[in-house]
This record gives C-alpha cells, sequence and structure tokens, in this order.
C-alpha cells in the first residue's frame, strides 16, 4: 500500500514534533535552536518522496532524500554550510525514537504474518548483523590502514 503525498507529510509532520520534543528532553537543544535545521530535514524528506513519485522506475524515496541530503550538504553547493549548520543540531538518536516507535506497532501490527515466517526470518536476521558489522569492520580496517592511522 502506497501512501499519499498528503499522508506521508502528516505522518513527517508528526515525527518531526516527536523528534523536536526528544532532542530537547535527551540532548537539552531547545525546540527553537533544532526547529530550522528539522524543517530541512522534512522538506528534503517530503521533496524525496514527490521524486519517487513523478520519477520513472521503482526507486524508494528513500534513495531521492539520502541523493538530495548528499548533493545538498557537499562543500561548494551554496547554502550547504548553513543546512549543515541547522541539521546538525538535530541529533541522530532523536531522529530514530519515532521511527523504532513506527517500526514497533507495524511489526505487533502484522505478528501474526511475522509467525509464518518462523525460524528462517531468526536466521535471515542474524545474517544480515553479521555481514552489516563485518563488512563495516572491514571497509574500516582497510580505509584506517590505506590512510595511515593504524
Amino acid at each position: 500500500m502506497k501512501l499519499s503525498l498528503k499522508d506521508s507529510a502528516i505522518i513527517l509532520l508528526i515525527t518531526s514534533i516527536i523528534t523536536l520534543f526528544g532532542n530537547f528532553a535527551g540532548y537539552n537543544v531547545s525546540i527553537l535552536e533544532a526547529l530550522p535545521g528539522m524543517v530541512i530535514l522534512l522538506l528534503v524528506s517530503v521533496l524525496g518522496i514527490m521524486l519517487s513519485n513523478v520519477m520513472p522506475g521503482k526507486i524508494p524515496s528513500v534513495a531521492y532524500i539520502v541523493t538530495l541530503s548528499t548533493i545538498l550538504t557537499i562543500p561548494g553547493v551554496p547554502f550547504a554550510e548553513e543546512i549543515f549548520l541547522y541539521t546538525s543540531k538535530v541529533n541522530f538518536l532523536a531522529l530514530t525514537t519515532p521511527i523504532l516507535g513506527y517500526a514497533g506497532i507495524y511489526t505487533g501490527k502484522n505478528l501474526d504474518d511475522l509467525k509464518k515466517t518462523g525460524w528462517r526470518i531468526v536466521v535471515l536476521t542474524l545474517a544480515i548483523i553479521f555481514g552489516t558489522y563485518f563488512f563495516s569492520a572491514l571497509i574500516a580496517q582497510i580505509i584506517l590502514k590505506f590512510i595511515g592511522m593504524i
């Protein structure tokens, strides 16, 4: 089921509000101080969703969001420093709190489907966690050795 742009924008707005309060409660960053960065993140997210709806192919909106965010913060791009300055006021862990809450609700809602997958989902999860950890460590090792830090 694909959400409409309006529904996605409402969900992102609710997530943004929760994030601002979490950022304040957990990291002592005032809501007004973090608000410009949160607005930027919200706008980039909505723009990424819009792009995924109009561009050909079935590329997920997260790919557009990450690409836009990367382009907007490349040194030399107009306003890149300002975007970085404002968005750095929003702590990453404050962003993950509502997202993990949504994931928990979704998982609970689809628990019967999850039960049908049985033990295979456990094996898949462990393989993904191991692979992510192992290859992240391998890449870090190679890069740190290449630049002479180890």
